[in-house]
């Protein structure tokens, strides 16, 4: 009796081999396989690696990123309060800082020309106007110390409150007031 489990025919046995039949055909599948595509990376790797790029952060060293990192965080400028024709007047520092708020009455800040709103604050005086100018009152922020010297802050103050009936005279300009107190 014959075994069932190998009873295969010559012609079933070469349907189940691979197609490599001799060691010629093995290098060269193994050569295909591995070497070719070893060889491929290579060659990509060495022209991506020979095309002139800059690297992240490779001007880091350079003059400029040397000089921007060095740089002070602030600046002071100093303005000689003597000369006068170089500050602002009070309409330009008005129009510059003021008319944020008090153009269109944000915050509760009154608007210019209103004299209902600056009535009682004008009998506070023109002192405490300024004061609460430089200082900052409610939500109006401090104003002495920014852009603009307290000298021309002044000068907006009596702009904004002779807008709204007060009569007060224009501030003395800081080289005038020190002669005059001499």
């Amino acid at each position: 009796m014959s075994d069932p489990h190998h009873s295969h025919s010559e012609h079933e046995d070469e349907a189940h081999e691979g197609p490599v039949k001799t060691v010629k055909q093995l290098i060269a599948a193994v050569i295909f396989a591995f070497v070719i595509p070893i060889a491929v990376i290579v060659l990509l790797v060495s022209y991506v690696g020979s095309q002139p790029q800059p690297a992240a952060g490779s001007d880091g060293m350079g003059p400029e990123a040397t000089a921007r990192r060095i740089q002070p965080v602030a600046q002071v400028e100093v303005k000689d309060a003597s000369d006068v024709a170089s500050l602002k007047s009070g309409e330009q520092v008005y129009a510059a800082q003021c008319v944020a708020c008090h153009g269109a009455g944000l915050a509760g800040a009154p608007k210019l020309g209103d004299a209902a709103a600056w009535a009682p604050r004008i009998a506070q005086g023109y002192n405490t106007l300024l004061t609460s100018a430089l200082k900052g009152k409610g939500a109006m922020g401090a104003q002495g110390g920014g852009d603009f010297s307290d000298f021309e802050i002044a000068r907006a103050v009596v702009h904004v409150a002779n807008k709204a009936g007060a009569s007060f005279a224009e501030p003395k300009a800081p080289a005038a007031a020190a002669s005059a107190s001499n």
